[in-house]
């Protein structure tokens, strides 16, 4: 019943591309993604695919440049076979936290990778909890922004089940938290912070009652850890019994890991919206969910022109 479909992967999502066909059963797309000698990057796809819908499965995570190029030319080199539509599934999108100017002759990276999407050839992108949700209007392509939350929700409910709340280690985020911790009949709290420099946070002052409670931090993201961390920090000297945090993209750069092993948290539980490189997997506080389940429901509805919304309804 998918005849018409062609799902394919460039080097950064091979893992979950395969997951994703798997639960469609296809088979993954044929293509040969490589490098010239000089770092160039050779894109060959090896299987006729004029008039079909083709998916290219891709996170820009690290390294960044090189896989958001190695999506672009897929991109490309599709259009030129011919393919019907083509749609970007993008479960991390790079590039997302800067999604303003926030100062004087900065860039907005968000749209400028969004131009370059379009411009290649791209029909549609899906992404998963994109990092601030205007970024969907920065397209003049139907983009779905997909949720890694209800995965994430499932597993606290069923592992996290006592003396609940939910901390939103931002006022950014407080939206999200305050969603979560309804779906879990838990309380909520907001961690007040203070960020100098990129990358480096100071966390001031903990909003709400959190004595005696199992914390969950709740986040998009996870890059460094020094905000992740610092809040574990200040909620336990509040008087939290543990603290625990969940996110959707593990980055996990720089010392993100030496300080989530040496810290007070519990459990870091993630999503495969990014692969975790080998220091990460060796880390025994993550718990890696899958988001293939919903990847590939989007991917099938979409294929079909269904809805995409009453996924998360």
């Amino acid at each position: 019943m998918l005849e018409r479909m062609r799902i394919f992967s460039g080097n950064s999502s091979r893992t979950l591309a395969a997951d994703i066909c798997k639960k469609l059963g296809v088979s993954l797309g044929r293509a040969t993604v490589s490098t010239f000698s000089d770092g160039e990057t050779s894109v060959e796809i090896d299987e006729n695919v004029r008039g079909m819908d083709v998916f290219i499965v891709q996170s820009t995570s690290t390294p960044v440049n090189n896989n958001l190029m190695e999506l672009l030319i897929m991109i490309d080199a599709l259009k030129r076979a011919s393919a019907d539509r083509i749609i970007a599934v993008m479960p991390y999108y790079g590039y997302a936290r800067q999604d303003r100017k926030a100062a004087p002759r900065a860039p907005i990276t968000a749209k400028l990778v969004a131009d370059l999407l379009t411009t290649a050839g791209a029909s549609r992108v899906i992404a998963v909890d994109l990092h601030a949700g205007q970024i969907q209007g920065f397209f003049n392509i139907p983009v779905d922004n997909l949720y890694g939350t209800p995965i994430l929700l499932e597993y606290v409910k069923h592992n996290y089940p006592r003396d609940l709340i939910i901390v939103s280690p931002d006022t950014g985020g407080v939206v999200r938290a305050r969603a979560f911790a309804k779906r879990l009949g838990a309380t909520l709290a907001i961690v007040d912070k203070r960020r100098d420099t990129p990358n480096e946070s100071q966390v001031m002052n903990v909003i709400g009652d959190v004595k005696d409670k199992n914390a969950i931090i709740l986040d998009d993201m996870i890059d460094t850890a020094g905000t992740v961390v610092q809040a574990a920090e200040a909620i336990k000297n509040e008087g939290a019994t543990e603290v625990s945090v969940c996110c959707t993209h593990p980055v996990l750069s720089g010392p993100a890991i030496e300080r989530m092993e040496s810290s007070i948290l519990k459990e870091v539980i993630v999503t495969d919206t990014i692969p975790l490189h080998e220091k990460a997997r060796a880390c025994k506080k993550i718990k890696v969910l899958s988001i293939a389940g919903v990847l590939s429901e989007s991917i099938k509805r979409i294929y079909y022109n269904e809805s995409i919304s009453s996924l998360f309804i």
